[in-house]
């Protein structure tokens, strides 16, 4: 059987061990990166896949950080807008407070007018409300648009003015998974009151000379309603003699009279399907007029304050109070009182948006940060270390590298010649 020897020179066996000394070198040195970056992944030449997978995982949380910060945003402005619905709640009330104590027969028509400057103030404070901006500088209530205040008043700004007009666009933005609106709609806040109590209006006659007025009147039979309509005329008559009170009642869809019905203070007169509360004591030939209101009719709230504030008045003055006996101040007054309750109701339904849409950013933030914890796990999966499994690697990879130097110590004293003597 024949022998086979291999001649190993000495310069191969140094060049041997000198590449596996740098190699094991260079192992424990990428090893000792990653465990003070922490990370599995240093490179994406280290892991491709993995890095690609990290590299879109810290772009979702970015992405989210980004919108949580816009979220933040909008929330602040619809709190604002809530704590502002709030205050104008205090000031409607405390207006329609001051419209109770007005309608009070012990007031002279001298409190009314100072009644009425308060009731002035008080407007003028929730156009100011209106109109509020947040930390950005942005109209709370401009809608979809406009940075401009969203309410202005006509350029006489006489009171009674009832030109009030929204600036902003009508509507609101959507919301969506990430994001509320940052606006309230101002016009569904503001503008457009039913006039009385929405479906029909009682006017007094324009001759009218007694002091008859009555309620705003409420829907009794809505189906007797719409064949017997809202368009009625009622005249009141006074025997010259008895002194007994009468009205006759024409239907002004129909054609059809009533005459010589039986009147008394308040007394509820029904007319087809609806009915109002009559009140005090008519003159010859005093009328009452019912018609259907109409979307033209509606005025914002600012205007129903204005109507509310002219009320207090003599009817075509500005400066002298109207007299407890008035019928047209306990007319306009009950209207009045009706409209501001209407009012209350709107600013309290958007008000209670507002609340939900706050419900909901609080809702969305649940979701983004869970969204966030895992696109942070998916990151941590792609490229992070388990660093016990790290340190361990090192320890067995310094052990090997000492190991090599050891043995590389040793081999380079040994040549043959040492024992060639």
């Amino acid at each position: 059987m024949a022998n086979t020897f291999t001649r190993l020179g000495t310069a191969n066996t140094f060049d041997a061990a000198r590449q596996t000394l740098q190699t094991r070198q260079a192992n424990l040195a990428d090893l000792q990166a990653k465990l003070t970056e922490g990370k599995r992944v240093v490179r994406p030449s280290d892991d491709p896949t993995s890095a690609a997978q990290a590299e879109r995982a810290q772009t979702r949380i970015a992405r989210i950080t980004v919108e949580q910060r816009a979220l933040e945003t909008q929330k602040s402005a619809i709190q604002l807008g809530e704590s502002t619905l709030g205050d104008a709640t205090a000031l409607l009330q405390q207006f329609r407070d001051l419209l109770v104590q007005a309608g009070s027969g012990v007031n002279s028509p001298t409190e009314r007018e100072t009644i009425a400057k308060q009731l002035v103030g008080l407007r003028d404070e929730l156009v100011t409300l209106a109109n509020r901006k947040d930390a950005n500088g942005l109209p709370l209530f401009h809608g979809l648009g406009s940075t401009s205040a969203p309410f202005e008043v006509s350029a006489d700004g006489t009171v009674p003015d009832p030109d009030y007009s929204f600036n902003g666009l009508p509507g609101q933005a959507g919301s969506d998974d990430v994001a509320i609106p940052g606006t309230l709609d101002g016009r569904a806040t503001w503008m457009d009151v039913p006039e009385s109590n929405g479906v029909f209006k009682v006017s007094l006659g324009a001759g009218n000379s007694g002091q008859m007025y009555t309620d705003v009147g409420i829907v009794k039979d809505a189906a007797l309603m719409g064949s017997e309509g809202t368009d009625f005329t009622l005249t009141f008559h006074v025997d010259a003699t008895t002194g007994a009170m009468t009205y006759d009642a024409t239907n002004n869809t129909t054609g059809v009279t009533t005459t010589g019905l039986p009147y008394k203070e308040n007394q509820t007169i029904t007319l087809g399907g609806i009915s109002m509360v009559v009140k005090g004591v008519p003159a010859e030939g005093d009328r009452l007029e019912v018609d259907a209101t109409v979307p033209a009719d509606r005025p914002s709230i600012f205007g129903v304050l204005d109507r509310a504030i002219a009320g207090m008045f003599e009817p075509g003055s500005s400066t002298k109070g109207a007299s407890s006996a008035n019928a047209n101040f306990n007319h306009e007054l009950a209207i009045s009182l009706a409209q501001v309750d209407t009012s209350l109701e709107r600013i309290g339904a958007m008000r209670g948006r507002a609340g939900d849409l706050l419900n909901r950013a609080d809702r969305i933030h649940d979701t983004q940060e869970d969204r966030n914890v895992q696109a942070e796990g998916d990151r941590s999966r792609a490229e992070d270390m388990d660093m016990i499994q790290g340190l361990s690697d090192f320890q067995n990879q310094q052990t090997s590298y000492q190991v090599a130097l050891q043995t590389y110590a040793s081999i380079q004293k040994l040549s043959l010649f040492d024992f060639l003597r």
